[in-house]
């Protein structure tokens, strides 16, 4: 459990799955990438799944949701879909949260590892997984998605987001937004246009959830390195160093969604070298 002043955060795992090294990584060397992560004999790499449970001002709020329960054997197969924690749902259950209990979802964007437990099957009818959560994210993240185009239609799902559109659970934010006293959504685009990260700071404390603005430590260090999924890299690569600014002023935490290896890390500058270290 992380404590930034009165809120409370836990992460909860989602699983593991194993994507192509050069996704991952994009234009940067294998000589180089391969000192901080290991490639299979598809050169495929582990990559960590994980979503938050906040509890502050008396609300539970949930970030990210995750692949869901609604991928096929194919899907899970192509991913090299684990869970051997179980999935959001069963990690909540553990931590004492049932889905009906939970106020507010927030997204940092709506590719499918990140919002595919918004909603369930129940019968062959789609519901929503939290029935009484509100769920936010970015209007131009809301737009993008629902408009994708050839690059980005292999992830953008309707399925994932529209129905809460339609339910009228879906609240579209305009740029920055307080979520409660010292938990607020601050625009980091770059991953994607509407790419939104989680601020915390309350009682000299600060963290911020990184999202997909760096997906592994290693990234966030390196203004260069970005992902081949990034869709404006060189802006990923701008909003990387106004954050570098913010984190090192305040020693602030860094949560990660995806780096198997450091869930929660710092960023240490020595001889003008940006390093991220396990916290």
């Amino acid at each position: 459990m992380i404590k930034i002043g009165d809120i409370e955060i836990a992460l909860v795992d989602d699983g593991r799955v194993l994507l192509d090294a050069g996704g991952v990584f994009g234009l940067v060397p294998r000589v180089l990438w391969s000192r901080f992560a290991q490639a299979d004999e598809h050169n495929r790499i582990t990559m960590a799944h994980r979503c938050l449970l906040v509890r502050a001002e008396g609300m539970i709020i949930i970030v990210e949701t995750g692949h869901g329960t609604r991928l096929s054997d194919k899907q899970i197969r192509n991913l090299g879909l684990t869970r051997p924690e179980g999935d959001l749902i069963e990690g909540l259950a553990r931590l004492g949260v049932s889905p009906e209990q939970v106020d507010r979802v927030i997204l940092t964007h709506l590719h499918a590892d990140h919002c595919g437990g918004n909603t369930q099957l129940i019968g062959d009818r789609l519901a929503p997984t939290f029935p009484n959560a509100e769920y936010w994210v970015q209007r131009l993240e809301y737009a993008d998605a629902a408009f994708p185009n050839e690059r980005t239609r292999g992830t953008y799902f309707l399925e994932n987001y529209d129905p809460l559109y339609v339910t009228g659970q879906m609240r579209l934010l305009n740029g920055e937004t307080d979520i409660v006293p010292g938990m607020r959504c601050v625009v980091t685009p770059g991953h994607t246009r509407g790419h939104q990260s989680i601020v915390f700071e309350q009682g000299g404390q600060s963290a911020i959830f990184l999202g997909d603005l760096a997906i592994l430590g290693v990234h966030f260090a390196n203004l260069a390195w970005t992902t081949a999924y990034d869709v404006e890299p060189l802006v990923t690569l701008e909003t990387k160093r106004t954050w570098h600014r913010w984190v090192l002023a305040r020693d602030a935490l860094l949560l990660f969604g995806h780096d198997p290896f450091i869930p929660v890390g710092r960023l240490i500058e020595n001889e003008d070298k940006l390093t991220v270290i396990p916290a």
